[in-house]
């Protein structure tokens, strides 16, 4: 399991401070609500129930797996696949997924240790006329900061197997010291402008503190400034576009728009999809339909009283009681499963499945669970210019789902 699930107590002090922070999150949110057009009511029906593949029957191809601890993939437009790996190299594999071709020079130290390392990885969307590549890692802190980290996002242009010009764009404020809850996953808007989740590193009661951007999804420029369009959120630092998340690890531009759609982990049970709206409150950590550490798991279980609206977003699924550990997410357009098109699939780190959510506008109708490999925690889900879904696991796998 992830290490968050892995029975660490909340602080006490946190537990008190909850009752006051419900009230100055309901505040907040007040406006977040009135900026969404009053989204609260949960899109995920209690009818729905959790089912098993039966329509199609795809392969399951290992093309490599000799990486190490691999977080993030990006497809070249030439074919060939970049992947990070948590220690902090950078590869080029092959087109076809089975060899590495490369790793690339040029990247900053990470604090790989924990949750922390080399995270998420992206093209910049005019990569064919200007080959910027952008990443995500954990970044350890110096001078004052000195055994503290911070997610931050940094740039560079690929050159052979080197990357030039390399700058830290944007860095998470502040630094703190542990080693959970990084987030982070990029994604670019049609606008240029990109998303960046960000967790909350453990701490809870940050995600619902405007002057930080722990528990943030934020949306800046390529150059790490702020777009002028931004929601303006009372109090708020001008980056966050919305709050109260609690370790965002899934994230894509659902097609046709430029919506942002995250999967995000819950404490004991609570594992979220969520529509991410300007100035949204997803609540964090006043309410989940999970549980607090050292309580019994139940369905009775839930913080807060589970049920978000109407002071914050309702999730457009949920996993009750057990936790999946969401990871990377597509929205799949492929053609090599024409009856899928317009899905969701997240990858889970617990329960060893490819997750299958299928919507009707923002509505959840099915969630399938796709059966693969016993033991395989799937780290990341991306979708490969030949139309088939590529995997990577924990283990060192590049896999790939086809018929």
């Amino acid at each position: 399991m992830e290490s968050d699930y892995s029975g660490v107590v909340m602080p006490i002090l946190t537990r008190l401070f909850i009752s006051v922070l419900s009230l100055c999150a309901l505040l907040a949110s007040l406006w977040a609500l009135a900026a969404c057009g009053g989204e609260g009511s949960s899109n995920r029906s209690e009818e729905i129930r959790d089912t098993e593949s039966t329509s199609v029957d795809p392969r399951y191809v290992v093309l490599n797996d000799l990486l190490v601890r691999p977080w993030g993939l990006a497809f070249l437009p030439d074919g060939r696949i970049l992947v990070t790996e948590k220690r902090g190299r950078m590869v080029i594999l092959n087109a076809e997924g089975t060899t590495v071709q490369e790793a690339l020079t040029g990247l900053p130290a990470v604090a790989d240790a924990s949750q922390g390392g080399l995270l998420d990885v992206t093209l910049d969307p005019d990569f064919t006329t200007d080959p910027w590549i952008f990443w995500t890692y954990a970044e350890p802190g110096t001078g004052a900061e000195l055994g503290l980290s911070g997610t931050a996002v940094a740039r560079g242009r690929l050159i052979g197997s080197s990357l030039n010009d390399v700058e830290v764009i944007y860095r998470q404020k502040p630094k703190v010291s542990g080693g959970g809850h990084f987030g982070s996953r990029i994604a670019f808007r049609s606008d240029r402008t990109l998303y960046v989740t960000l967790g909350e590193r453990q701490k809870f009661t940050p995600a619902q503190d405007l002057t930080t951007t722990l528990g943030k999804v934020i949306r800046i420029n390529r150059d790490g400034s702020i777009p002028p369009d931004n929601p303006s959120i009372i109090g708020a630092e001008p980056e966050i576009f919305s709050y109260g998340h609690r370790n965002p690890q899934g994230a894509a531009i659902r097609p046709g728009g430029d919506e942002l759609w995250v999967t995000e982990h819950g404490p004991q049970g609570g594992d979220e999809i969520n529509k991410i709206v300007a100035g949204g409150n997803y609540g964090w950590p006043v309410v989940s339909y999970g549980c607090n550490y050292g309580d019994p798991v139940s369905d009775a279980c839930r913080i807060g009283g589970g049920v978000h609206a109407p002071n914050y977003i309702e999730p457009v699924s949920y996993w009750v009681p057990v936790s999946i550990a969401p990871s990377g997410m597509i929205f799949y357009t492929g053609a090599g499963f024409p009856q899928w098109q317009g899905n969701l699939f997240v990858g889970a780190l617990v329960g060893t499945a490819l997750w299958r959510v299928e919507l009707n506008e923002d509505q959840e109708v099915l969630r399938e669970r796709l059966f693969f490999e016993p033991n395989e925690r799937i780290r990341d889900v991306g979708q490969g210019p030949d139309g088939w879904i590529y995997l990577l696991t924990d283990s060192g796998k590049l896999v790939q789902i086809r018929d």
